[in-house]
């Protein structure tokens, strides 16, 4: 009888040990391999796709189709899309990730609008948060900017490439 008592706590014993051995093993993984919170210039791989790419005169020439990681989990290439309307017909190209300037504010377009205003006509006192203006004579000037909030930090906003619609239409398709 003391035996059998002798082998069950040998046997609990062992048990809690090699439970408390596991244990610290996983939060030693655990503490050297995982993040907890996300850290600024670190994107998605997800919401990368659909990111649209321009070139250096702001023209849109395609959008991010897919990623493509080598097995040490660098980024290898970007595929994108090129041509096509509403996905048919698009033509993918593989560009490699280093090519690509990521920006991340949105695509600046400045509008600018010539209107006749009386030449006495006070400046305006109020513009929206979005808008500056400026008054000039008899000329108005409206620059539109949009700011970018620091919760979108999970991926730029899109990416430049030196090419043009063109020069990637003529790449040779990617196959997956």
């Amino acid at each position: 009888m003391i035996s059998k008592c002798l082998a069950i706590a040998i046997l609990a014993t062992a048990s809690i040990s090699g439970a408390a051995s596991a244990q610290t093993a996983t939060n030693q993984v655990a503490s050297t391999t995982s993040a907890t919170t996300h850290k600024v210039g670190e994107w998605r791989a997800s919401k990368l796709a659909n990111v649209d790419v321009y070139n250096e005169a702001n023209e849109k020439i395609g959008s991010i189709h897919d990623v493509i990681v080598d097995r040490s989990g660098k980024v290898a290439n970007v595929i994108l899309g090129v041509g096509g309307v509403l996905g048919l017909g698009e033509h993918y190209v593989a560009v490699a990730f280093d090519k690509l300037k990521w920006v991340d504010q949105p695509v600046t377009s400045t509008t600018a609008s010539t209107t006749s205003a009386p030449p006495n006509a006070p400046a305006p006192t109020s513009a929206p948060d979005s808008a500056t203006r400026t008054t000039t004579g008899a000329a108005t000037t409206t620059t539109t900017t949009t700011t970018t909030s620091a919760s979108k930090s999970w991926y730029p906003d899109h990416a430049v490439l030196s090419a043009s619609k063109d020069e990637l239409k003529a790449m040779p398709e990617f196959k997956y």
